[in-house]
């Protein structure tokens, strides 16, 4: 039976649906593949730019209404499908990952603002969107990411002595502390520090992944200047809290991805407020407000969003028990789920506008 719908009439019904991000129709965009017209059956496929796009249930809504309301369609058929893009260039001076789609870079200026949960947070509510993440704990001086994901047990090295990362929640997961007991002193000198973040990025088979999430120790020392030398960033994430102390060291931070031309999509505020239980309309700002928010405008880098204080954080994460996980539909949760849609939505901005990244001027000395 012949088909009373033609191919060009399917996308002429798709072109009013935009990507809210690159502005511009799902059409023209080329996410519009594989339509198959048969008689009043059409079906198609949407590929958009990353697994964990938040928006791809609104999307595969509009697209089967738009198509359906057409004449002649009687049965629509959606395959939404993702291709995850690079959003830093390939350079040669650079280390190469094969299959790492995007490396990002979760910092902060100073200890105690709670970087390390962040970077597992967003990691996980990656993962949990529908993308393959690795979370590489690059704070050699304090690897904390056997305690707080409570995995543990020394890696092993295929035949041809690539490490083999650890799992838990989904993720791939490499950390110094998979190599120390609780007794072993952890000393390094610069160059040290420089060979073992090689190693960690470059002899671990990290496999397909579509982000590789990187949790620098904190402030602009050996580990994050190595990382910003070496690795191909496609960005970079700022943590920090709303006092004064913090937003000094978050500034630091921040200038040193720009020297490099690593782009910060934006900043996140940790531990921003404080709600009892017993009052769940109150916020109490324990440490100052909107600190995060005026940094990120005098920068001119977005701000991400605030993630309120549990107080359950501290025993979760003793028990190695994610929040993200545990406690899915918590405030501290969603706040991170949220942060999350937004650093991959930016990523996948950066992907579409190309660029070049520039060169770091780093001498290492012995």
């Amino acid at each position: 039976m012949a088909s009373l719908v033609s191919e060009d009439q399917i996308l002429d019904a798709l072109r009013p649906i935009e990507d809210p991000d690159f502005k511009r129709n799902i059409v023209d965009l080329g996410f519009v593949k594989n339509i198959k017209i048969e008689g009043e059956h059409v079906a198609f496929e949407i590929e958009l730019t990353t697994p964990a796009c938040p928006i791809k249930a609104e999307f595969e809504q509009a697209a089967r209404e738009r198509v359906s309301a057409l004449e002649g369609v009687g049965d629509v058929s959606v395959t939404m499908t993702s291709n995850t893009r690079q959003a830093a260039p390939a350079i040669k001076e650079k280390l190469v990952l094969p299959g790492v789609r995007n490396i990002l870079a979760v910092a902060s200026g100073k200890g105690g603002v709670g970087k390390s949960t962040t970077a597992l947070n967003l990691a996980l509510s990656m993962q949990q969107s529908g993308a393959q993440v690795g979370l590489l704990d690059a704070d050699v001086y304090g690897p904390s990411l056997p305690l707080i994901t409570g995995v543990n047990g020394r890696p092993q090295t295929t035949s041809n002595q690539r490490i083999i990362p650890l799992e838990g929640f989904g993720l791939k997961l490499m950390s110094m502390g998979f190599f120390l007991t609780e007794d072993s002193p952890v000393i390094w000198r610069g160059p040290m520090v420089h060979g073992l973040i090689k190693q960690f990025l470059t002899d671990v088979a990290w496999g397909e992944l579509d982000y590789l999430i990187v949790d620098l120790p904190p402030g602009t020392g050996d580990a994050a200047l190595t990382l910003t030398q070496m690795a191909p960033l496609s960005g970079a994430v700022i943590v920090t809290t709303a006092n004064d102390l913090s937003l000094i060291d978050a500034r630091k931070g921040l200038q040193m991805f720009n020297k490099v031309s690593v782009p910060v999509l934006g900043i996140v505020e940790n531990m921003s407020y404080f709600t009892p239980p017993e009052l769940p309309d109150k916020q109490y700002y324990l440490f100052g407000r909107d600190g995060g928010k005026r940094v990120a405008e005098e920068l001119g880098v977005e701000f991400l969003g605030e993630v309120p204080i549990d107080p359950r954080m501290a025993d979760y994460g003793d028990r190695g028990e994610p929040i993200t996980v545990v406690s899915p539909d918590s405030p501290t949760a969603r706040s991170f789920k949220e942060i999350s849609a937004t650093v991959v939505r930016r990523l996948a901005t950066l992907s579409g506008q190309g660029g070049n990244v520039a060169e770091a001027d780093i001498t290492w000395v012995s």
